[in-house]
């Protein structure tokens, strides 16, 4: 097994790809994580957080759809999701550029 940080930051970045095509954040740490994870050091480890963080988002964002007709705070929702789905994995490709373990918040166990 090789370490590989770079191929672990592209990894946690690659989840922002849905902000340039609409889709993706999900697809593309999934690709890199089963193609990887018996090659590089962590991406094991980083591959589930990242795809146990995705699908947490996704659950919640259609737990927001209903939530748009009481209120509106199904917006608020998406807008929290929006923000958390940004800032987070950008927060966390800095963590693995710096050797330190990286944490989702609001993320279910999936994966493990």
């Amino acid at each position: 097994m090789r370490e590989d940080k770079q191929l672990l930051i592209i990894t946690h970045l690659s989840q922002l790809v849905t902000l340039v095509t609409g889709f993706g954040s999900l697809l593309i740490p999934l690709v890199l994580w089963i193609t990887q994870k018996e090659r590089v050091y962590e991406m094991d480890e980083n591959g589930k957080v990242i795809l146990n963080f995705q699908i947490s988002l996704i659950i919640y964002a259609i737990l927001c759809v209903p939530l748009i007709l009481l209120f509106g705070l199904g917006l608020l929702g998406f807008l929290v999701i929006g923000i958390i789905g940004i800032v987070f994995p950008i927060l966390n490709a800095i963590k693995v550029s710096n050797g330190q373990t990286p944490h989702y918040p609001l993320s279910f166990n999936f994966i493990s």
